[in-house]
């Protein structure tokens, strides 16, 4: 019977997921995974009976999985399930900037008096914009997002040109062949009228786009941010509005600064804010953890490797533990000495980390001792299931 903490509402159209015999509340005592969305769990005392953090969404920001993933707690997110929603709102905001809707809606909303038509057909020629047909995009990080998007894009008849250095085999799968693809971020930065940013946020990415990559921008060029304001450099980013070299900078991530500075679409952190797309974050992370409970397989973690084997109802044990050598002979040989047959074993390693799933031919009355393998210098956790 597995208890499941809420720290957020969550969508009922992933909690009806959980099978009649789980316990899900925002209460529930010592529970075996968290259902979390925005809550800062940086401070959060998290017990030790916890197995499983999963967010309904896609950034981590709010979670400390490294220091968790140390105590052998698995942090799960939900990558692509608020692709289309992010994807519909860059779109939207291309035709915002190319088609001069924000100014002109409010120049048109503050019209008073009985000559308003006159007054427009004089004065419409100041919102003349540009269609986005032919125009030119670069797209930097080819994910889920950004993979999605480079195919609506080139449908909309732009030319698409994507840069991901470490684009997966996946990603490479579901982006068109019509997708031209820059080995170079200078050169794409210099050759587009927009610029559209779908990235995490990381060591290597934090401040990326600086003064060094403005300078080489095309002039007049529109960026968009819709993954993690930290991605471009703020001081570097005024200068390029206030000399004109950036003509716009639409954003998913406004602060003081940003909003105090000429030329900037701001939007209030909304990529991922419709009913469908919360609702796809809340069944998929649902759907991680109740098959990690019931099976122990990993899938989409962000601190634990992808890991999984087929369930076939034999028992089964995990175990979580560090990413040293001889860790799976040593857990094999410790299963040898308790009588334990392996009928089936695959490991991962994600940096410091690893994780074995092992399948025994023990009958379920049997009892099994895990403590032998506890015992091992660097193992973090042990389940069976």
């Amino acid at each position: 019977m597995p208890n499941i903490r809420l720290l957020n509402s969550i969508s009922e159209r992933g909690l009806d997921r959980f099978p009649n015999d789980y316990i899900i509340g925002t209460d529930v005592q010592e529970p075996d995974a968290i259902l979390v969305r925005s809550h800062d769990m940086y401070d959060y005392k998290l017990e030790q009976s916890v197995l499983a953090v999963a967010r309904a969404g896609v950034g981590v920001n709010n979670i400390p999985h490294d220091r968790l993933a140390h105590s052998g707690t698995v942090v799960f997110s939900t990558p692509g399930a608020n692709a289309n929603a992010v994807k519909e709102l860059v779109i939207a905001s291309l035709f915002l900037v190319a088609r001069k809707l924000v100014p002109s809606i409010l120049w048109t909303n503050n019209l008073r008096g009985p000559d308003i038509e006159e007054r427009i057909e004089a004065n419409k020629k100041q919102f003349v914009g540009s269609e986005l047909a032919g125009k030119k995009i670069g797209i930097i990080g080819l994910g889920a997002i950004g993979a999605e998007l480079a195919n609506a894009l080139h449908a909309l008849g732009m030319t698409v040109v994507g840069y991901d250095p470490f684009m997966s085999v996946e990603s490479a799968w579901r982006v068109s062949n019509q997708i031209e693809r820059s080995t170079q971020i200078d050169e794409l930065l210099g050759s587009c009228d927009y610029v559209t940013l779908h990235l995490p946020l990381l060591d290597g990415t934090r401040g990326m786009i600086d003064s060094a990559l403005f300078a080489k921008m095309r002039p007049g060029l529109t960026l968009l941010n819709f993954s993690r304001g930290e991605l471009v450099d703020e001081p570097a980013l005024g200068d390029a509005l206030r000399s004109g070299r950036l003509g716009m900078y639409v954003t998913d991530f406004p602060n003081s600064f940003v909003l105090s500075l000429p030329r900037v679409i701001p939007l209030p952190h909304i990529g991922a804010s419709t009913v469908e797309a919360e609702e796809n974050c809340a069944v998929m992370a649902v759907e991680q953890l109740k098959e990690f409970i019931e099976t122990g397989n990993i899938r989409r973690s962000v601190n634990f490797p992808d890991v999984a084997l087929a369930f076939t109802g034999k028992r089964r044990i995990t175990v979580a533990h560090q990413n040293i050598p001889n860790m799976v002979g040593q857990i094999a040989g410790a299963l040898a000495k308790s009588g334990i047959n392996i009928a089936n074993m695959i490991n991962g390693s994600k940096g410091s980390v690893a994780y074995t799933i092992i399948d025994i031919d023990n009958h379920a009355d049997e009892m099994i001792d895990l403590s032998a393998i506890e015992e091992i210098a660097g193992v973090l956790r042990t389940r069976l299931i």
